[in-house]
């Protein structure tokens, strides 16, 4: 396949995934799934610029934009920078492993950030420390969120490429 050519198969998935995250409510949404992916599956300008439309669609529907927004957006971003060495795989280690890092990096962004726009925390190494132990357990659920959803859209994609659009199908041969 073309490096450049449009792969409706990973797009479709992805607009799906971010379907089903208007629906969920409890910290378990695949954002960091969908990221990931479109990072291994699509190139170029596609693989940033979806998440990032997708997450200005749904977040109204969902509570709207905050002052951490850019920040978090540029999180995703990274889980795409984070899919994208997953090009030529469909390793499940590789792909639980890039699941966990875009985990950890988004929970210990995040958390780090919300010490200084509010008065919630000190402003010190104290404050960082429970800044991050209030977001251990939203970071679980995260991590729980990443991993499934992350299986779910790899897996439908390496299915579904072998049995309905063989045309995304991912080898190691199109690294050549």
């Amino acid at each position: 396949m073309h490096k450049n050519e449009a792969r409706p198969l990973a797009i479709g998935l992805i607009i799906l995934g971010g379907l089903i995250r208007v629906t969920q409510h409890w910290n378990f949404a695949p954002v960091g799934a969908i990221s990931l992916f479109a990072g291994a599956r699509l190139r170029g300008w596609r693989a940033y610029a979806l998440p990032l439309a997708l997450m200005a669609v749904t977040d109204p529907l969902l509570g709207g934009y905050s002052a951490l927004t850019p920040l978090i957006y540029a999180s995703f971003l990274l889980n795409v920078w984070i899919g994208s060495r997953l090009r030529e795989t469909e390793s499940p280690l590789a792909i639980g492993g890039a699941a966990l890092a875009g985990s950890v990096q988004f929970f210990l962004l995040t958390n780090f950030a919300w010490l200084y726009p509010t008065s919630l925390y000190p402003h010190n190494f104290a404050g960082i420390l429970a800044s991050y132990t209030a977001g251990v357990p939203f970071f679980w659920r995260t991590l729980a969120s990443d991993l499934f959803y992350s299986g779910v859209l790899f897996g439908l994609h390496a299915w579904l490429s072998r049995t309905v659009a063989r045309r995304e199908r991912v080898t190691a041969a199109q690294a050549a």
